[in-house]
């Protein structure tokens, strides 16, 4: 049997040993949650297509108009409200799938946003990894910050973690945030001969160099991920496993990929995690 019946045996096996024991009440539930957030997601798409998200709050004098929880971390921890934030879609998708992330972030003081946008017609994990790098530069160049945090959804997460893994980029990034990203590939990705797509194999070139050694890498890295994802199967390869990282693992239950982002725990945690980023998170 050639090699591409192979690949795709394998990924059916693999969906379907993830479909046995996906039917139960809490799966069946996240997946009309799912199905809710799709569906207003595709009524915003368009808005990030025309429209690119930039720095959320102008520099600031004084907190005049600030609510309290905005008052409260420029106060107490203004490096924490001060250090830009960076966010990094997933594979065909923009900016919008942060909305609401990005506005609780803003209530709570966060006052410099950024977003990292790459179409989908990208062919490659490293060379968008490195463009990456390139933007954090100018963007602590411009906001006189020694540090960043990055978040990414799916494929956003992989390129932000090969930007600070094999590219340097943990003298940049102090917290690296991922949600639903493929850190030990998934086998779905067999389904589709895409080139990127097959670089998130389970056995890619890319998996392989992600597993390679990385002493002495600074970053913090924490993962989200879904029992009942989707796109990632089986769910566990949405963790990071990597003897030299400084990684943390934390598992939401009953929640689709593309929800991730709006999941009301994901949300918080992530704030929380930001506002006091020296402490240890929660991990499940």
């Amino acid at each position: 049997m050639g090699s591409w019946q192979d690949d795709l045996r394998g990924a059916l096996d693999g969906l379907a040993y993830g479909a046995r024991s996906a039917l139960t009440p809490s799966v069946i539930h996240g997946a009309a949650i799912e199905l809710g957030w799709l569906t207003t997601h595709l009524a915003m798409y368009p808005l990030g297509v025309v429209n690119r998200a930039g720095s959320a709050l102008p520099a600031r004098l004084n907190l005049a108009g600030l609510g309290p929880a905005q008052r409260g971390l420029l106060v107490s921890n203004v490096r924490a409200a001060g250090t830009p934030i960076l966010l990094a879609h997933g594979i065909i998708d923009n900016h919008t799938i942060f909305a609401l992330l990005r506005r609780h972030l803003v209530r709570r003081g966060f006052g410099s946003i950024h977003t990292f946008s790459y179409s989908p017609l990208t062919l490659d994990v490293r060379s968008t990894a490195a463009r990456m790098g390139r933007e954090i530069e100018a963007i602590c160049a411009d906001s006189g910050s020694d540090q960043i945090h990055v978040i990414g959804h799916s494929l956003g997460g992989l390129i932000a973690r090969y930007y600070v893994q094999r590219l340097g980029g943990d003298a940049r990034v102090h917290t690296c945030l991922t949600l639903g990203t493929p850190h030990q590939g998934t086998v779905a990705a067999k389904l589709l001969p895409w080139p990127l797509v097959k670089q998130v194999r389970p056995d890619s070139d890319l998996m392989t160099e992600l597993a390679e050694p990385a002493p002495g890498c600074r970053t913090r890295f924490i993962s989200y991920y879904s029992d009942v994802d989707q796109l990632i199967v089986p769910q566990r390869r949405g963790r990071i496993r990597h003897p030299d990282l400084v990684a943390s693992n934390a598992r939401v239950h009953g929640v689709g990929h593309l929800s991730l982002p709006f999941h009301s725990d994901v949300v918080h945690g992530i704030t929380d995690v930001l506002t006091e980023p020296d402490d240890q998170p929660k991990t499940a």
